[in-house]
């Protein structure tokens, strides 16, 4: 079973333009609100996102909603614990894929770090075996054999 996981050299998260976080003021309360924008850099990455390491510069003080802990996000998202590790999971893939690409270096490491194989492999395999025309290549016509 895949187990979310933090997965350094992403920072995928850290990504905070508001434009691509709709409804911010729909989970995080005013006080909130008004620390996350003040977090966003004019180039809408996090102002405390180091991008020559690629880390975040206050990880261990970062903010509640900063946190994927089963409390912040029953609060915030009303994720059940339970349910917690998917969510994670499908947020993480969905933000990466967007920022980095689907067959980035950032989402390999991302599936290895939370022991997925690659979807992208998945879903390939999963389109062959439902179209007889990816699986039986018809020769060219054209062609001298």
């Amino acid at each position: 079973m895949a187990t979310w996981q933090c997965v350094k050299n992403c920072g995928a998260c850290c990504e905070l333009s508001p434009a691509d976080r709709p409804g911010l003021s729909d989970y995080l309360s005013p006080d909130e609100l008004s620390v996350y924008m003040s977090l966003v850099g004019e180039d809408g990455w996090c102002v405390n996102y180091d991008k020559a390491k690629r880390e975040c510069t206050i990880y261990d003080e970062r903010p509640n909603f900063c946190r994927v802990e089963p409390e912040t996000f029953q609060q915030l998202y009303d994720i059940a614990p339970k349910d917690l590790n998917e969510f994670a999971i499908e947020c993480c893939e969905q933000q990466i894929s967007g920022i980095y690409g689907n067959r980035s270096a950032e989402m390999d490491r991302f599936y290895a770090g939370v022991g997925i194989e690659s979807q992208v492999i998945e879903i390939s395999a999963e389109a062959a075996l439902s179209d007889p025309a990816l699986t039986d290549p018809v020769l060219d016509e054209s062609s001298d054999e």
